[in-house]
């Protein structure tokens, strides 16, 4: 079992999970994921950053062992769920004097979902630092940078910045670094939009921050590291995801029972694809949650489409709309279209389901009493006309 350098002195000791099929049973894994730890080596100290997801511990301690590693000082630990912190027991069981490093909201995490006694840790606040003698670690609190305990470590020496879940992918084919080419980049995205895009209004602050770190390494707990034009490269794809702007985009999700439907998402997009707008159409039927929260990181604005289902939404229409509102997309506009029969409550049921996006504007919404006739399809051209001409 060979172990990486990240530079000397510094080892990657994490795991790759190549079989893992979901993240969190939620998140569909095209190539499994990975779970970086970086034991760093100082002149006085050692310190572990990370450990990984429990199925894959045995890879984390036989690497350890494989370096004759005798002591731990400290685990720093930046981020408290479960793919970062499960195998603190064990760890702490091989390492009994380590300590761990992490903030009260972590420790108060990690303390509910593991066998963890409050003496084995070592609390720091935003701005503190520990010496390993010839390396010093530096702490950044980032809260919500995915969750409310996230922080950051440096290593001032080196300027490595060990990010946790910040610029991290769902990626296990890579040596370290990232290799310089875009292969992996729809894998970056999709992690972006799952895991980041929720909070990015939130975390958009931090970029300055850590440019003014200059670091020369960026280390996250998932996927490559990235050092040279490769922090500016991960750094950049994260300030235009999250300030834009907006690529002519627009994504239109939904679903038809009798095909009334259909002919309104047929008809639209094709009246918006010839305002030169492209069109992402997601058939629920068919439906990668991945590849519609990627979707949306660009796309200027949703159209929802549901035939009524009891006054409201088509069932496999409502997952999607859960999805939209949890993660937030920056988008400039919301529409709605579909048909019904005998009555319909359904922009009710739409706006219902979407509490995160009150302040995006809703276009007025089109809904067909059956077949969709002259005058519904006129309104679909008043739509597309409002969003070439105002979005």
């Amino acid at each position: 079992m060979s172990t990486k350098e990240l530079i000397p002195n510094i080892y990657c000791v994490g795991s790759k999970d190549r079989h893992r099929p979901f993240f969190d049973n939620l998140m569909p894994l095209a190539e499994g994921t990975s779970y970086n730890a970086f034991l760093i080596k100082g002149s006085e100290k050692t310190a572990l950053v990370d450990t990984v997801y429990p199925p894959c511990h045995s890879e984390l301690i036989d690497k350890l062992k494989e370096m004759g590693v005798e002591k731990i000082d400290y685990v720093i630990i930046n981020h408290g769920e479960q793919d970062h912190t499960g195998t603190l027991p064990e760890l702490l069981s091989l390492f009994p004097e380590a300590k761990i490093v992490t903030n009260k909201k972590c420790q108060e995490i990690t303390m509910g979902f593991l066998p963890l006694k409050e003496d084995q840790y070592h609390l720091v606040a935003d701005g503190d630092e520990i010496s390993l003698g010839d390396k010093t670690l530096q702490f950044m609190f980032a809260p919500w940078v995915h969750w409310p305990d996230t922080m950051f470590a440096f290593l001032k020496e080196d300027k490595i910045l060990f990010s946790t879940d910040f610029f991290g992918a769902h990626v296990t084919n890579y040596d370290v670094f990232w290799d310089g080419t875009d292969t992996i980049l729809p894998l970056i995205k999709a992690y972006y939009a799952e895991i980041q895009m929720p909070f990015a209004k939130v975390w958009a602050k931090y970029l300055d921050k850590i440019a003014a770190l200059n670091p020369s390494i960026i280390a996250p707990s998932h996927g490559p590291a990235y050092k040279g034009d490769g922090v500016h490269y991960i750094m950049d794809l994260y300030r235009k995801w999250s300030m834009g702007p907006r690529a002519n985009k627009v994504a239109i999700v939904g679903v038809s029972m009798y095909g009334s439907t259909t002919l309104m998402i047929d008809y639209l997009k094709k009246a918006l694809e010839e305002k030169g707008i492209e069109v992402k159409h997601h058939d629920v039927m068919d439906l990668n949650n991945t590849e519609l929260a990627s979707d949306l990181i660009d796309c200027k604005g949703v159209i929802v489409a549901s035939p009524t289902v009891l006054t409201g939404l088509h069932p496999m229409v409502v997952e999607p709309v859960f999805l939209l509102n949890a993660v937030k997309p920056n988008i400039q506009f919301l529409g709605l279209i579909g048909s019904y029969s005998w009555g319909t409550l359904i922009v009710n049921s739409l706006t219902g389901l979407l509490g995160n996006m009150k302040t995006v504007p809703f276009l007025d919404p089109v809904l067909a009493k059956g077949t969709p006739k002259e005058a519904d399809y006129a309104a679909l051209n008043k739509m597309a006309d409002t969003i070439a001409q105002n979005y």
